[in-house]
C-alpha cells in the first residue's frame, strides 16, 4: 500500500485512517510548488488529474479521498470498527458526512482562500480594485456562508462531541480537514464543541503516527 501524499493537503487524512486501521504503508511524499503552491507534475505520472490523495495497492489505484476511504474501509474494517453497520441510521448519517465533507463544507472554505490571495497575486496597478472586490465577496458572501457550517458543526457535535454515535468514526476524519481549514480561516472562539473536537483528535495517537508518517502540515 502506497499513498502518494501532497503536503499540507487531503492526504493527511489518509494516513490517519491507515493509522486506526493498523493497516502497513508506505509515504511517497510530494512538496507543492513554491510560488504555485500546486502539486508538482510527478503526480500526473500516477494518475491523470496530477491530484492527492492517491493510493496505489498492487494493481489497483484509487483517487479522491472519498474514494479512498471506501476502498480502505470496505477491505480493512470488517468489523466495521470506523464505519457503521449498512441500512441503519448511522450508516445513513456517515455517507451524508463522508459527501458533506468535501462538497457543502469545503466550498466555501475554497472560496475563502482564492478570495484572500487574490490582491497579492494581482497586477499592482489594480490591486487597490482587486483587494475591495475581493473583501466585498468575503464580508458579503464567503464569510456568512462558513458562519452557518460552523454553527452546524458546533450542533453536530454538542452530544458526544463526534459526529455518529458516541465514538470515533471514519466520518470525523472525514470532516478534520474542513474544521481545520476552518480553523486558520475563521474565528472559532464561539463554538466551543468544535474547537473540542480539534482538541480530541489531535490527542489521538494515531492522529500524531500520521503527522510523523506525513510530514509537517500547515492546518495542524
Amino acid at each position: 500500500m502506497i499513498v502518494h501524499h501532497l503536503e499540507d493537503s487531503r492526504s493527511q487524512r489518509v494516513l490517519w485512517l491507515l493509522e486506526e486501521l493498523g493497516v502497513p504503508y508506505e509515504v511517497k511524499r510530494y512538496d507543492r510548488d513554491p510560488v504555485t503552491s500546486l502539486a508538482p507534475t510527478e503526480l500526473y505520472h500516477v494518475h491523470p488529474l496530477g491530484k492527492s490523495p492517491i493510493v496505489t495497492s498492487g494493481d489497483i489505484t484509487v483517487a479522491e479521498t472519498g474514494a479512498i476511504f471506501e476502498f480502505l474501509l470496505d477491505t480493512h474494517d470488517q468489523s466495521h470498527t470506523l464505519k457503521p453497520q449498512p441500512g441503519t441510521q448511522a450508516s445513513r448519517d456517515y455517507t451524508y458526512w463522508l459527501h458533506y465533507a468535501e462538497g457543502s463544507a469545503m466550498t466555501n472554505l475554497l472560496l475563502k482562500l482564492v478570495f484572500s490571495r487574490l490582491p497579492e497575486r494581482a497586477p499592482m496597478l489594480v490591486r487597490p480594485m482587486v483587494k475591495r472586490v475581493s473583501a466585498a465577496a468575503e464580508e458579503g458572501f464567503i464569510d456568512p456562508r462558513i458562519e452557518e457550517h460552523l454553527v452546524w458543526w458546533d450542533k453536530s457535535l454538542a452530544g458526544s462531541g463526534y459526529f455518529i454515535g458516541e465514538a470515533l468514526s471514519a466520518a470525523d476524519i472525514m470532516m478534520s480537514f474542513p474544521i481545520e481549514a476552518a480553523s486558520s480561516r475563521a474565528d472559532l472562539s464561539s463554538f466551543e464543541h468544535v474547537r473540542g473536537f480539534l482538541d480530541r483528535i489531535h490527542a489521538r495517537p494515531a492522529y500524531t503516527s500520521a503527522l510523523e508518517r506525513g510530514g509537517p502540515y500547515a492546518y495542524a
